[in-house]
């Protein structure tokens, strides 16, 4: 029984020590995760910089909240000039590069083919480093092995972490996602509400005035404007 005790205790131990190595890599590891929403005036253009290494991946995606049409000019440029993508009048879009460069890439919203309406645009950029994963490798192997240890398989403990926290970036990039779906939803809506009400109060008026004209016609139709000469 005690032996079984401390057998357990000797899990736990491990368990909380590779949590705690976990939660210090991710929270003190370089994050290149980028999330941003501003708003693009009226017939400019504005361009963001994201900086990568050789041989990492990222994956760009941008939506339009809120502006008339819902649409913008999105280009992806790579650190030597050459354009990756090139989008036209669209209300949303995601893009993948396998292999980045070494340098800044640069992410360019336009909207001049828009002279009064501005666009409130929301855009994200997630970047998977080897250099990140490399670095958590080490701390991993730097871990020492007791005896109590060896009966547990650190590498399927870590595959499992590892898991887990892919699980939860993607489930944190796709809850941006809906935030931004359900901010350009909202606007819809708000919108779809005024056009909705101004058409109503519009008919309502001309339906007041064609009602009255009625009435007044009618009762001029039933007038007697006669006079009898006694």
């Amino acid at each position: 029984m005690g032996c079984e005790w401390r057998m357990m205790s000797a899990g736990l131990c491990l368990l909380t020590s590779l949590i705690l190595t976990v939660d210090l890599t991710l929270g003190f590891g370089p994050n290149k995760d980028m999330q941003f929403t501003f708003l693009l005036s009226a017939g400019s253009t504005e361009c963001f910089y994201q900086t990568t290494a050789r041989s990492d991946s990222m994956e760009v995606g941008y939506q339009v909240i809120a502006g008339s049409g819902l649409d913008v000019g999105f280009a992806l440029i790579s650190p030597t000039g050459y354009r990756l993508v090139s989008d036209f009048r669209r209300s949303d879009g995601i893009h993948m590069v396998d292999s980045t460069e070494d340098g800044d890439y640069r992410l360019c919203f336009d909207n001049s083919f828009s002279k009064l309406s501005e666009k409130m645009v929301f855009f994200e950029v997630n970047i998977n480093s080897e250099s990140s994963s490399v670095g958590g490798s080490n701390e991993w192997e730097n871990m020492a092995i007791t005896e109590s240890m060896g009966e547990y398989n650190m590498e399927d403990i870590r595959a499992q972490m590892d898991s887990v926290y892919q699980h939860l970036e993607r489930s944190r990039q796709i809850l941006a996602v809906l935030r931004a779906l359900e901010a350009r939803d909202r606007y819809l809506l708000e919108d779809n509400l005024w056009r909705v009400s101004f058409w109503s109060c519009l008919s309502l008026l001309v339906m007041l005035f064609v009602a009255v004209t009625q009435i007044y016609t009618l009762k001029r139709l039933f007038a007697d404007t006669k006079r009898v000469c006694t």
